[in-house]
């Protein structure tokens, strides 16, 4: 934990895909206190794993990221995020297809709901995207947290298959991009 309270510091909430590659990722990140994998902006109360990878309760794999904005702009986080994935293919991402792993953006104020969209449109004004961005902006419901052994899964199964030939090279590509945005303990 920062040595800032509780009470200074913000959440943000993301899906891009599979949330065990945007997790060890934003957990890097200089001013981010905790990221936590899970699911949100569906039907179903407290959904498991195998549920929302049937499609059916419309949730979203996320990561919901514990944040100081003294140390890191919301802005930046969101910026961030649409460099992780692409944000122009409607639920999918990579081999990954389903809505559960859609672009969205769900916001905790209407202050985020607005910088997003100027994110948004500031990629769409520069052509930063060959294809229009599909990403959704919604206010987020609740977020439940995913299973124990979905936290921090990169970190505890690095020799996995998936991990080694999804997550490390992405994460070895973003340590390189936004290296001066890193903690100074990260590798």
């Amino acid at each position: 934990m920062t040595s800032k309270s509780a009470a200074s510091l913000e959440k943000a909430t993301f899906a891009g895909g599979c949330f065990w590659c945007l997790e060890p990722l934003f957990a890097e990140l200089e001013g981010v206190d905790d990221v936590v994998v899970g699911y949100t902006g569906g039907q179903v109360q407290d959904p498991t794993y195998q549920q929302v990878c049937s499609g059916r309760t419309g949730h979203a794999e996320a990561i919901q990221v514990t944040f100081d904005p003294g140390r890191i702009a919301y802005r930046d986080l969101v910026q961030v995020f649409f460099s992780l994935h692409d944000p122009t293919t409607r639920d999918r991402q990579g081999a990954d297809v389903g809505s559960q792993y859609r672009s969205a953006v769900f916001t905790h104020s209407p202050d985020q709901a607005a910088i997003a969209q100027e994110v948004v449109q500031a990629m769409t004004d520069q052509h930063v995207w060959s294809g229009p961005v599909v990403t959704q902006i919604e206010p987020v419901r609740t977020f439940f947290p995913a299973e124990e052994y979905h936290q921090e899964y990169y970190e505890k199964n690095p020799g996995a298959g998936y991990c080694q030939v999804v997550v490390a090279p992405k994460l070895s590509k973003f340590r390189q991009h936004f290296a001066a945005k890193l903690k100074s303990t990260t590798p």
